[in-house]
Parts: structure tokens; C-alpha cells; sequence
């Protein structure tokens, strides 16, 4: 039984990378559209579980890893800014506040129609900044395709004060302690 991640992220691929595992990559293809009236959490488990199930009905005897991430602010998603423009205003709604990111994460086999799937949160205090530093920030550390506008790994821990969470790769996408977790239970081992 071999191991796929469902996903076209370099971050993700680079974690799951960690665990030393032989892996492939394949993209699912799945619309990340929100459903009408779907809360942050929802949305992120749902989407973990479509990107796993895509793939796994194509190779049903492998193991299919999903993940999705979105960050919520009081309520709001702040996904993918994709332009400058709208990570400045991201950062700026977050500088001073508290943003919880949350990572869907899914393991299935199509075969058996086994799943384990959970939402991991992990909660990010902001420092405050002004906008002429977040910019700075962009320029150097320009994130526009990670949620929030936030790459953990690099230049964005000097935008936090404290951060809170069981699993500090939830923050970057794909938790590995609860994956390394999901993967025993299916006799998957690193070592």
C-alpha cells in the first residue's frame, strides 16, 4: 500500500517530506468553493475530505492524503490573497488581533472506505503593526499563496507575539503529529 498526497502545495509536500515516507503527488482537481452558510471549519473539513476521495478513487488501494487551511478572524475567512493589494488588508485586519488557523486533514483508502478525519486548529497572536511595516513585510516575504497571507515557516514569526496549538505544522498546513497519529492506526510507520 502506497502513500499519496492530495495536494499541488510545495509546503505541504515539503512536510509530509519530513516524515521520510515514500510518497507520491497528485493534484485532486477539486473545486476549494465555500457552500452557502459553511463555517470556517466545515469548509476546511469537507474540502480535506474531497481532495483525499478524488484521488483515492483513482488508486483505491493506496492511502490518500487530504488538507486544507483557511484563517478565521472573527468570523471571517481570510483565504489565498493572491494580489498584494488584499494580503496588505489581511495583515492589516489581523495586526493586534488573534487569527485561528484551521487545517482540515483527511486520510483515506478507498478500497476498505476507511477515513480519519479531523480539523486542527492552532490560534496566532498578532503583534500590532502600521501598514508601512506590513508592506515591508509583503515585499520581503511575498505570501500570496498561503492563508491569510501568513508563511509560517519564514519571515511571519516576527508578526506574532505568542502562538497556541498542540500541532505547529497545522500552522503550515499539514499536522504532521496528527497525521504520524492517522497513519499508525493504518500500520504506516516513519520508523
Amino acid at each position: 500500500m502506497g502513500l499519496i498526497l492530495a495536494s499541488a502545495s510545495p509546503y505541504r509536500r515539503e512536510l509530509l517530506g519530513r516524515l521520510k515516507l515514500p510518497f507520491t503527488v497528485e493534484v485532486s482537481g477539486v473545486d476549494e468553493g465555500r457552500l452557502e452558510g459553511e463555517n470556517p471549519e466545515a469548509l476546511v473539513l469537507r474540502l480535506a475530505r474531497e481532495k483525499a476521495w478524488a484521488v483515492a478513487v483513482r488508486h483505491p488501494r493506496e492511502l490518500v492524503i487530504g488538507s486544507d487551511q483557511v484563517a478565521e478572524l472573527e468570523g471571517e475567512i481570510l483565504g489565498k490573497p493572491g494580489e498584494i493589494a488584499v494580503a496588505l488588508g489581511q495583515l492589516e485586519r489581523a495586526s493586534g488581533r488573534v487569527v485561528t488557523f484551521l487545517t482540515g486533514l483527511a486520510l483515506v483508502q478507498a478500497e476498505s472506505g476507511r477515513e480519519q478525519a479531523e480539523v486542527v486548529p492552532y490560534r496566532v497572536h498578532f503583534r500590532r503593526l502600521d501598514r508601512e511595516r506590513l508592506r515591508r513585510y509583503l515585499e520581503r516575504e511575498p505570501s500570496l499563496d498561503c492563508a491569510g497571507s501568513i508563511r509560517s515557516e519564514g519571515l511571519a514569526s516576527a508578526l506574532f507575539t505568542r502562538l497556541e496549538g498542540d500541532d505547529p505544522t497545522a500552522l503550515m498546513g499539514l499536522p504532521l503529529i496528527r497525521l504520524t497519529a492517522m497513519l499508525e492506526r493504518e500500520g504506516v510507520m516513519p520508523f
